[in-house]
């Protein structure tokens, strides 16, 4: 199937890694050009360099801190400078922070807003002026299961999700008269760099597990017995970004593997 992403240009925040990398791939992949961006240079150059080897396309690496307006403007004039145009935005920055509501400090809540919701927030506020002169344009909001269903000692990661879910149903109708059309996909266990980071720092504890045997265990808890592949989340995106998803808008699709206890 011919996605028609020919010549579109796609931004993906935290793209060096993941989820983000594995849609920036496959949209590339499918025709476009895309800026990734992250805060870790080297794993960011060599994620573009993986992508440019895998598929022959245009991908621009931009450092930068997209908790603050300033890493946001930067990231946006780049992909202007470089491409002349934005068609898709892909918010997908953000890490898992969740602890007992108690313990959580002003200092955790107002980082963990500014990185998934207000860096979401600033990017589509600059973003949408160049969708809407170009006739229209694509927002995918990653966030997550618990922003339908938050569960115990799960803040402030899925009250910042959750708010990702409400901006995304108010966009898409705000801007559906623009043809720019915005949703979001709630993300379950997919593997990652941030499992991976977590794996390492408990080898001293038990130091004959293996990465795979985590992920094994971990996929036991889901209906369909394993954990998912990024590049099965960074396909649902691409497809999300396409002329083939030119009636979908403020939907919320669960990449899970059944495990959402909502639709």
């Amino acid at each position: 199937m011919d996605l028609g992403l020919t010549g579109k240009v796609a931004l993906v925040t935290g793209g060096s890694e993941g989820i983000g990398k594995a849609a920036a791939l496959s949209m590339v992949a499918e025709g476009a050009k895309a800026t990734i961006c992250a805060r870790r240079e080297d794993v960011l150059n060599a994620a573009a360099d993986e992508i440019r080897a895998a598929t022959g396309g245009e991908v621009l690496a931009v450092t930068a801190d997209v908790s603050t307006a300033e890493g946001v403007q930067k990231v946006i004039d780049a992909t202007l400078s470089q491409f002349g145009r934005l068609d898709i935005l892909v918010n997908n920055a953000g890490t898992s922070a969740a602890g007992p509501f108690e313990s959580v400090t002003d200092e955790g809540w107002q980082t963990d807003l500014d990185l998934k919701l207000f860096g979401a927030i600033r990017f589509c506020r600059l973003a949408i002026p160049h969708m809407r002169e170009q006739g229209g344009g694509r927002i995918i909001n990653v966030t997550n299961l618990g922003a339908k269903a938050p569960a115990a000692a799960s803040v402030p990661t899925s009250v910042s999700r959750a708010a990702g879910i409400a901006v995304t149903k108010a966009m898409s109708k705000e801007f559906a008269p623009d043809n720019i059309l915005v949703n979001t996909v709630c993300i379950g266990l997919i593997k990652s760099g941030q499992h991976e980071s977590r794996f390492e720092r408990t080898m001293s504890d038990n130091p004959d597990n293996t990465l795979e045997g985590m992920y094994e265990s971990m996929g036991s808890r889901v209906p369909l017995g394993r954990v998912g592949e990024a590049a099965e989340a960074g396909d649902v995106i691409a497809f999300l970004a396409s002329e083939r998803a030119s009636y979908l808008t403020g939907i919320a699709v669960n990449i899970d593997g059944g495990t959402s206890p909502v639709v």
